[in-house]
């Protein structure tokens, strides 16, 4: 979204993030006009315009659940585009929580990270990142309703799309045996195997339950090691969206997180290998 980067980095920086977006628009690969169209991932938004007339007019105010986020996560592990939608739609009709759905929603594209790294199930949580941020943004309650619906039926063309997944289920990730996890072991360990790493951070969040060493070394990291805009987009949504979930689902969604952070064993990149040339 456009409001995001260009309120950290001043409104003077719009101009490439507006073009960027329009040409994402413009960009169909090859296929016609969705308006003229029946293309298939333009299928769920005609689906949910009208599913968006059914949520009850409360539907802002409702239950937290940790019970229903575990179910639309189990939902999306199968559900195709429009049973993703009316999925949100029941949940919300029953009286749970946005907050409630939201930490399915975050947590199902984390569990694709895990189950089949690389660019697609990254853009799974970009995308909900910054479907959230227009969530959170917007003052029109219709967009927010279709928003919502929107993310659930992304999830399962980003799950369908991408080939055979691993086995592992987010909620069933459990901490390394190791209690004495360090933020070295951990980043050391990213380089080498992810889902041990996982591990080592959920035993190093049990011990240190405030994250921002975590963050930062992360962060760190992506600036020496980072080689192209997805090791930047990447970091900055999940970073940012770990304050977004519900307490009993942020530690995990942290350490799925470590699929495709970098990891203090990868190579320097060009840029930070010149600075240090020049400096030395």
């Amino acid at each position: 979204m456009p409001g995001a980067p260009c309120k950290t980095i001043g409104w003077q920086h719009a101009g490439p993030v507006l073009r960027s977006l329009a040409y994402g628009l413009l960009d169909r690969g090859g296929d016609g006009n969705p308006a003229k169209a029946d293309l298939p991932a333009d299928r769920p938004w005609r689906h949910n315009l009208e599913l968006a007339k059914r949520i009850r007019p409360e539907w802002q105010t409702g239950q937290a659940s940790r019970g229903a986020s575990l179910e639309l996560l189990r939902a999306l592990r199968e559900a195709s585009p429009n049973e993703a939608s009316e999925k949100v739609l029941e949940q919300l009709n029953r009286g749970i929580a946005p907050q409630s759905i939201w930490d399915g929603l975050f947590s199902a594209a984390g569990e694709l990270l895990m189950r089949r790294p690389g660019l697609l199930s990254l853009h799974a949580l970009t995308s909900t990142n910054a479907i959230h941020f227009a969530f959170q943004t917007s003052g029109v309650d219709e967009t927010r309703r279709l928003l919502l619906l929107q993310n659930a039926a992304f999830l399962s063309l980003f799950r369908s799309d991408g080939g055979k997944l691993k086995p592992g289920q987010i909620d069933q990730l459990q901490p390394h045996e190791n209690d004495a996890s360090t933020l070295e072991s951990i980043f050391a360990e990213i380089s080498h195997d992810r889902m041990s790493a996982a591990r080592q951070v959920l035993s190093y969040l049990k011990q240190n339950p405030q994250p921002q060493s975590f963050i930062n070394s992360a962060r760190r990291l992506v600036f020496l090691k980072g080689t192209n805009s997805h090791d930047y987009k990447f970091s900055s949504a999940v970073l940012e969206d770990y304050q977004h979930l519900s307490s009993e689902w942020r530690d995990k969604f942290l350490a799925a997180s470590v699929f495709n952070l970098r990891g203090s064993g990868d190579k320097d990149n060009e840029l930070v290998k010149r600075t240090r040339a020049a400096l030395s």
